[in-house]
């Protein structure tokens, strides 16, 4: 058995189709003819992963229709619907140079162009619209913006997200500024 945090999140199983036991999963990734032959994924059910190997599937744009082995009723797809699915982590597309995934860059140094280091990627904040690096700088979370313009490179081998922070963006963490802000007039 796998455990939560070896695997991602691929999608959810979003309705039955049929009555013999077919479910309908709900990929949520940008290329989901990536997934297309997958022969296996886990179920994220009453907080355990539980593999689920497939017996046929086909593809729609982000829906694959399931024959999961074992779920041969109607009742047995019901029992699974609204479940999460996960792959293991090596099971993601390799992205090529210079791209990475949120997870893969937890660890690493963060650099600026600038100010150099300023500290390390303790993840990866997508739940606005707005992706926002999280860097500890010596206790102080440092957010910057998840943008191409601030990514300079991407050092997988030596762990190191190279950036160019706008002016002044730094300043706002680091300078201690804004701490004891006063209204004058």
């Amino acid at each position: 058995m796998s455990h939560r945090e070896d695997c991602f999140y691929i999608g959810r199983i979003v309705k039955k189709y049929g009555f013999k036991g077919e479910v309908v999963l709900k990929l949520d990734t940008d290329v989901p003819e990536a997934y297309s032959q997958m022969e296996s994924l886990f179920l994220l059910r009453a907080g355990a992963m539980v593999p689920f190997f497939i017996k046929k599937s086909s593809l729609s744009g982000e829906y694959m229709r399931i024959k999961f082995e074992g779920v041969d009723t109607e009742d047995a797809a019901q029992a699974i619907l609204r479940s999460e699915a996960y792959l293991p982590i090596d099971c993601l597309p390799d992205l090529g140079e210079g791209k990475f995934y949120y997870h893969e860059i937890k660890g690493y140094k963060a650099v600026d162009a600038v100010m150099g280091l300023i500290g390390i990627v303790t993840g990866v904040n997508d739940s606005s619209a707005q992706a926002l690096f999280e860097i500890d700088c010596d206790g102080r979370e440092v957010l910057i913006p998840v943008v191409d313009d601030f990514i300079q490179k991407v050092d997988k081998k030596n762990k190191t997200l190279y950036l160019k922070t706008p002016e002044g963006l730094l300043d706002l963490y680091l300078s201690g500024q804004g701490d004891d802000f006063r209204d004058e007039d």
